[in-house]
């Protein structure tokens, strides 16, 4: 998925693999100088991120930002939105996953529904301690997040005392400072700074990963120094244990230092998502007239088959799942299979993610097969 950024066989990453393992080792089991300068870049290009803690994915980054909110406030409940995905035990896409055993601590909201979210932050002020929320739902559809929606989940948060997690484990990928970095406030056009930020997939380079960073005060929570040495005498949060033999080891570290340092740099992300951008603009042109939509940002993108086309833009997994029938999952599968005899590898439901030495030409020849397709099940694709 979106973890293979970088390809399968960088050089750069296949040379910093094994002069890791031949000089520092797999895993240390301590805070090591490349830990540092990992964090550094991280900080250096997430603006929002003043500290930050490494994990070993992307579920264990939100998991523990959540856990950094709830010791801050004292408060349980968080706020998500259908069609959410934040990790294997952290899924929205169809209300309360079974797999969340405390389903009263959550409180699902509907995505890109601006009222109803103020008003949902307003109405459990004193009873949730975050929101939590995709800036692009990617498993629910590479739905991207309105200005307007963001920031004011940002502003009404604030305002009552909630922390705002944003979960961009799969969207840093789409600008030089992430998708908050793109994400303006359409008012006074400041990007977005949540107070916690979670990351992972790619920033290793395809290592398995996980980071969880944001303001200094929050982030205090895991910090095991006394007070005394942080020269506060009484700290304002008590702090909790962050166990994990794998978080910093070796390999992500040395990985993920050059990945962000060298591989994909600033260039290299403002060029690859606006070759994302040209070609899910020339998809949705081939599309015209037909069941086929598409949505995504920069080099993420999803296909969609659709009995109706929307008159705008799709803003949520409900609207979607309103203009699906049956032909249109038949649809669905029909094209992936048929991607797949091709040569193209997608996810089953239909989302592409553009990865680095992607050519034009390769674009051009999906392009070319999507014509195909459509031609030959032009019976079943007409509105």
């Amino acid at each position: 998925m979106t973890a293979g950024l970088c390809g399968h066989s960088h050089p750069v990453i296949q040379d910093t693999i094994i002069s890791t393992v031949r000089q520092r080792g797999l895993n240390l089991g301590a805070t090591t100088a490349i830990e540092s300068e990992f964090a550094q870049e991280i900080c250096r290009r997430f603006s929002s991120i003043e500290r930050l803690r490494f994990c070993n994915s992307g579920t264990e980054a939100n998991l523990y930002a959540i856990s950094v909110a709830r010791q801050a406030t004292g408060l349980s409940k968080i706020i998500v939105f259908s069609g959410g995905y934040h990790g294997g035990i952290l899924k929205f896409l169809h209300g309360v996953s079974a797999n969340n055993v405390d389903k009263e601590n959550w409180i699902i909201g509907k995505y890109n529904d601006v009222e109803g979210t103020r008003n949902l932050i307003y109405e459990n002020k004193g009873k949730a301690a975050a929101v939590l929320v995709e800036g692009m739902q990617g498993a629910g559809g590479c739905i991207p997040g309105s200005p307007e929606f963001l920031h004011t989940i940002q502003t009404t948060a604030k305002e009552n005392g909630l922390i705002f997690i944003l979960d961009e484990v799969m969207t840093s990928r789409l600008g030089q400072g992430g998708l908050q970095s793109k994400v303006l406030s359409p008012i006074d056009r400041m990007a977005l700074r949540p107070d916690v930020t979670t990351l992972g997939k790619y920033i290793a380079g395809g290592m398995t990963i996980g980071a969880f960073g944001g303001r200094t005060d929050l982030l205090s929570v895991y910090d095991p120094r006394p007070s005394s040495i942080l020269g506060n005498c009484e700290k304002p949060i008590q702090t909790i244990s962050h166990s994990g033999t794998f978080n910093n080891n070796t390999l992500a570290m040395s990985v993920g230092l050059a990945t962000l340092s060298t591989v994909y740099t600033a260039q290299v992300c403002t060029d690859l998502n606006a070759m994302g951008d040209k070609f899910r603009q020339s998809l949705i042109e081939i599309s015209r007239g037909t069941r086929m939509t598409v949505t995504g940002v920069g080099a993420v993108c999803n296909i969609h088959f659709v009995s109706q086309k929307p008159s705008g833009e799709i803003r949520c997994v409900e609207g979607l799942e309103d203009m699906q029938t049956e032909a249109d999952v038949i649809l669905k599968d029909l094209f992936w299979f048929h991607a797949i005899e091709r040569g193209f590898w997608i996810a089953r439901r239909s989302m592409l993610a553009l990865v680095m030495g992607t050519t034009e030409l390769e674009l051009e020849g999906f392009l070319e097969f999507v014509k195909e397709f459509m031609q030959e099940f032009k019976f079943m694709l007409k509105l």
